[in-house]
């Protein structure tokens, strides 16, 4: 979770972005998609040229329908799925004891290198690495929770 919080946070805001403006598929992309598409599969010719047009109509209509949900309700379970990971990852941090609760505050601040992190708290890179491991340690315990927790729900 630390090394991909960045990307994370970028692509939250990317599909939140999206699904407030979303438009789906244009008519344009849809008609050009089935132009180049070929059914599968044997081809008999059963119906009149009238049939075909009305044919074509429900189908152009019922496949950007169904398009336009599909992709809609990606971005939507995507957008919660990231939103969720990031409010308990977010959560977790701000439970942690302070001194820990900084040092992974900084490490995921991408400006903050190691050797400004031992001058802005008078330590050792050693020290920062214990005080890191504490801190990863105490997140894999609210991780566990968590995981009991929806496990215990599955199975109940």
């Amino acid at each position: 979770m630390m090394k991909e919080y960045k990307n994370m946070k970028k692509e939250l805001t990317v599909t939140e972005f999206q699904l407030r403006q979303f438009q789906g598929v244009s008519e344009q992309d849809m008609i050009d998609s089935m132009l180049y598409s070929h059914p599968e599969g044997e081809r008999v010719q059963t119906s009149t040229l009238s049939d075909k047009t009305a044919n074509i109509a429900i189908k152009y209509r019922t496949a950007i329908e169904r398009e336009n949900d599909e992709w809609y309700e990606f971005l939507f379970h995507r957008y919660m799925f990231l939103k969720e990971e990031l409010e308990f990852f977010e959560h977790a941090v701000s439970r942690l004891e302070e001194k820990h609760r900084s040092i992974i505050t900084d490490l995921l601040d991408e400006d903050m290198t190691w050797d400004i992190m031992m001058d802005r708290y008078h330590v050792s890179h050693t020290m920062i690495a214990k005080y890191r491991k504490a801190a990863l340690k105490e997140l894999d315990k609210q991780y566990e929770l968590r995981d009991r927790q929806v496990e215990a729900f599955v199975l109940g």
